[in-house]
């Protein structure tokens, strides 16, 4: 019950439980950097063992750096990932604001279609945008990567149910000093976002990074390779079960994504926290 302690047999359960869980989530992951460590002939050795019996770190990180130009895929990722959220935080922070804070004729509707929106996914407009995109002639571009993203019902919905929580009187208040709508949501609202922020940013970052549907439509040319095409590009350029380079190379991709959310994880927890107190 609430306010009271869980008895010890099923604090040892739920304890369990999650451990088990754990267990279950990590294992790929621990599996994929202990691979990355082994040389060939103990990865197709007949009896596993979890940790090398020889180390096989350099030729298997050299040759998943050298055999294609993994770090330019790496510096696409970032480049494709940082614009994408930043148009999103662009678009998404008004968009939120006018749903939660303004009053306006239809602004129930509009926000019942935001959430009819999220029931969408987006390979079912994968290719009315492709073919847009064609008569453009923004194939095989960095904006054939970006734009299709640049509005996130997902983000507008998290940020509104965060805005929920800003008390009005604090808006009023900007409003009293001559702040216009504008001045209000990047001056006041914005900043009070930011663990909601960072949180939509983590959710963003990690979909679009690891985004292999849309990259492998949208482009041809090798130098706009995402991440995961990368991997798959080494995959194809190699002999196709050299699976030590192929757990190196995504080791490689997937370190940065820990990285960020180890450095984030307060923020992250705030903004899923803060998010969930308003309907």
């Amino acid at each position: 019950m609430t306010g009271h302690r869980l008895p010890g047999p099923l604090r040892l359960v739920r304890h369990l439980v999650l451990l088990l869980g754990t267990t279950v989530m990590l294992a790929p992951f621990v599996l994929m950097v202990a691979t990355s460590f082994k040389p060939k002939d103990e990865i197709f050795a007949t009896r596993f063992h979890l940790l090398p019996q020889r180390l096989g770190v350099v030729e298997n990180y050299h040759e998943a750096l050298t055999q294609v130009p993994l770090l330019h895929f790496l510096l696409n990722g970032v480049i494709v990932t940082a614009a994408i959220f930043a148009l999103q935080v662009v678009v998404n922070v008004p968009a939120a604001y006018a749903l939660a804070k303004l009053r306006f004729r239809g602004r129930t509707t509009l926000f019942g279609a935001v959430l009819v929106c999220l029931l969408i996914p987006y390979q079912a407009t994968a290719l009315p945008i492709y073919i847009l995109f064609y008569w453009f002639g923004l194939l095989n571009t960095y904006a054939a990567l970006v734009l299709p993203f640049t509005i996130s019902v997902f983000g507008i919905f998290l940020m509104r149910q965060f805005f929920l929580g800003v008390p009005d009187d604090l808006i009023d208040a900007a409003r009293i000093d001559g702040m216009s709508e504008y001045g209000i949501v990047w001056s006041v609202m914005a900043p009070a976002a930011i663990p909601a922020l960072v949180a939509f940013g983590i959710f963003s970052v990690v979909a679009h990074w690891n985004d292999y549907f849309w990259p492998l439509i949208a482009v041809g040319d090798h130098s706009l390779y995402t991440p995961p095409l990368g991997i798959a590009f080494l995959k194809l350029n190699g002999e196709g079960t050299a699976y030590g380079p192929l757990m190196a190379a995504a080791t490689i991709v997937i370190a940065p994504l820990v990285l960020a959310f180890l450095l984030a994880q307060r923020r992250f927890v705030e903004g899923i926290t803060f998010t969930g107190l308003k309907g």
